[in-house]
């Protein structure tokens, strides 16, 4: 695999350190190189926040991605999703939650933008909202086959309490469809 590069936006509270932190961990695991760059308000909840995630077969030698180098950008808060789309190469792929973030037509020509209500797939469909980094992180993982689904998945069971496995599984799975759904559009 080449290098991959990630992104995933949101505000403070939403999950999205945790999906970071679960990719670079289950790259490492699968034998190869991941990390995570995290940049955040001094708020705890509610102020913007992105995750950079860099996974490759190779040592990294650099932790931050530059603006245009993205593959892959997930965003789940407008003011996140305003701030940093820019590192996105044009022609790459952004997820966003339609009922969240609103890309422009200019947005649309730039970049190839996939809608999956993420937050209300983990709030009613899964029936915990906590679980949208779980999410996204399959939406993430389907949509750019970074990770063998299995190391990610021990991997993501393992950053959770097991009380709440089930709940995540669940998410994961939901994840996937959609993001499968919305590639074959």
């Amino acid at each position: 695999m080449a290098r991959n590069l990630m992104r995933f936006t949101g505000v403070g509270g939403q999950g999205v350190l945790l999906a970071g932190e679960i990719f670079a961990a289950a790259k490492i695991k699968s034998g190869g190189e991941g990390l995570k760059t995290a940049t955040y308000t001094s708020q705890v909840r509610g102020g913007p926040t992105v995750v950079d995630i860099t996974l490759d077969d190779e040592e990294i030698f650099y932790p931050y991605a530059n603006d245009g180098e993205i593959d892959f950008m997930l965003s789940v808060a407008q003011v996140s999703y305003n701030s940093f789309k820019s590192g996105v190469t044009p022609g790459g792929t952004i997820v966003v939650d339609p009922n969240l973030v609103h890309p422009t037509d200019e947005d649309r020509k730039t970049w190839k933008i996939h809608e999956i209500p993420i937050i209300t797939i983990a709030k009613e469909e899964v029936g915990n909202v906590i679980t949208q980094s779980v999410v996204a992180l399959a939406i993430a993982n389907t949509m750019q086959n970074a990770i063998d689904r299995q190391v990610l998945v021990d991997t993501m069971l393992s950053k959770v309490p097991a009380k709440v496995h089930a709940a995540n599984l669940k998410a994961y799975e939901l994840g996937e469809k959609y993001a499968k759904e919305a590639l074959a559009k």
